[in-house]
């Protein structure tokens, strides 16, 4: 059934192979393999164990077991190495591969979304009463108006305001101390300069005037003339623009590249080829979990008021650079949603898929974190025939790895016993081919597993025998029976 097992597996490869052909009519692609026949035009670059590709010799020689080492030619390709193609340099040519390299350096990052401008917070101005009363003379109509500091908004009538002015001209005609009533017309909102013109006048103001702190715009009127109005009514809100905020939501991967005070500009789709320059403000603490994305405050000035709240920008954040990190263009990485690769160009015309993990994106560049090493070479274009013929090859390395597993763990074979050390518990046996280890007929020297009965033994006995692999290479005899014509 393992023999069956290898053959099927060797029949897939075919399949794949002929498939790949379909890329590439060109006879010279090809799924890259050691064991290839020597050609009098190749040179042999060294020979490699046939079980173990990693113990290799300059010169041709036989294993443990008596097996010859096989040659590895020029541009030939190494089966150990599973997802290696070879491409003739015409397909290539054809396909227009083009090769960059990975190298170290400083990666600078950019950060490009979108945002709404809004208002600074910190210089809106929210107008409020801190006494009862009526509106009158109300000079602000709309919200949008344009006002200036210490402009005149609206009058107040107040009977608490006109009592508190009479209880200080009381005192001040009786000569008495006049600084407390002076500040509680104060705590009520009444100026300085108000209540020393009413001390001068010697008669209360039935109305306060009340102006601006700050000038700005109306962002939000709630008044109308003649309106009852409470402390805890907002009058109204005037916003200074001369400083604006600019809102961007970023990703969840983009949030660990940005901090505060990087610097930010945003370009206005209307104005082309114009560019504001401000910083990053705030980054607030919590995502939003129906987009998945943070959202940062940029500062900005706005001389002559173009930003205006409410406009959408696209914004560039500019953050401090990676030091000294791989790169590479970015076109190079295959991004399959599961799986980043590159293909590696392995020289004389060899390219082979590697998994790669990236990190931050800049300029057109990925940061590389794992898989690469700085100076290897990968495909920029052409990679994706590459990718497919890469992967069927490398699944096919995959099918057959997991067959000599299954099948090196336990292994039947036919032989007759030649003779036996009872003393260092080893068997010398002339076995006849092992077709699922590749073995041919030949004569070997067997440890016998400690459990083993070997009283009911004798030379020159045909046998069948089951084996595995002690330790790497070195396999022992674990059950004999005798084989049927030995009855």
């Amino acid at each position: 059934m393992r023999v069956l097992g290898v053959i099927a597996i060797l029949g897939v490869g075919a399949a794949l192979g002929g498939a790949a052909m379909n890329y590439w009519p060109d006879s010279h692609a090809h799924v890259a393999q050691a064991d290839e026949p020597a050609s009098g035009e190749r040179d042999i670059l060294y020979y490699r164990h046939p079980h173990n590709p990693s113990v290799t010799s300059p010169e041709p020689r036989k294993d443990e077991m008596g097996m010859d080492f096989i040659p590895i030619y020029a541009g030939g390709g190494d089966a150990a190495a599973p997802g290696t193609v070879s491409i003739s340099p015409v397909v290539q040519q054809n396909m227009n591969v083009r090769i960059g390299s990975v190298v170290r350096g400083d990666l600078a990052r950019l950060v490009e979304t979108v945002g709404f401008v809004d208002y600074d917070e910190s210089s809106l101005s929210h107008v409020h009463l801190r006494t009862e009363g009526w509106i009158e003379d109300l000079t602000v109509r709309t919200t949008g108006e344009r006002v200036e500091e210490g402009q005149l908004l609206f009058r107040l009538y107040s009977p608490e305001l006109v009592n508190a002015q009479e209880e200080l001209l009381h005192i001040v005609r009786r000569g008495g101390g006049a600084a407390p009533a002076r500040e509680r017309l104060r705590a009520l909102g009444v100026s300085a300069a108000e209540i020393a013109e009413v001390e001068r006048a010697g008669e209360p103001r039935r109305l306060v005037s009340v102006r601006a702190r700050q000038g700005g715009v109306v962002e939000s009127l709630n008044v109308r003339e003649g309106m009852y109005v409470t402390p805890g009514t907002e009058v109204m809100t005037i916003a200074d623009l001369s400083r604006v905020w600019v809102m961007a939501d970023l990703f969840e991967h983009q949030v660990d590249a940005v901090t505060r005070d990087d610097a930010a500009h945003v370009k206005l789709p209307f104005r082309p080829g114009e560019r504001l320059e401000g910083k990053v403000d705030y980054i607030y603490p919590s995502l939003n979990s129906p987009t998945r994305t943070v959202r940062v405050r940029l500062a900005f000035d706005n001389p002559g008021e173009r930003l205006k709240p409410g406009m959408y920008a696209d914004v560039h954040l500019a953050p401090r650079p990676l030091q000294s990190v791989l790169h590479l263009p970015a076109e190079a990485v295959i991004r399959t949603g599961r799986q980043d690769r590159v293909i590696l160009a392995l020289g004389e015309g060899r390219f082979q898929a590697r998994e790669v993990q990236v990190g931050s994106r800049a300029n057109g560049d990925l940061e590389i974190i794992d898989g690469l090493q700085e100076g290897e070479r990968v495909v920029l274009s052409g990679h994706f025939l590459l990718d497919s013929e890469a992967s069927a090859s490398a699944e096919l390395g995959r099918m057959l790895e997991a067959v000599e597993e299954e099948v090196g763990d336990e292994v039947w074979a036919d032989g007759r016993l030649l003779s036996i050390d009872m003393e260092a518990r080893m068997v010398n046996v002339d076995h006849e081919p092992i077709p699922v280890l590749g073995w041919p007929a030949m004569v070997m020297d067997f440890a016998v597993a400690d459990d083993l009965e070997l009283d009911g033994l004798r030379e020159d006995m045909p046998m069948r025998f089951r084996m595995h692999e002690r330790e790497e290479f070195v396999y022992e005899i674990t059950a004999i029976e005798p084989a049927a014509h030995d009855h």
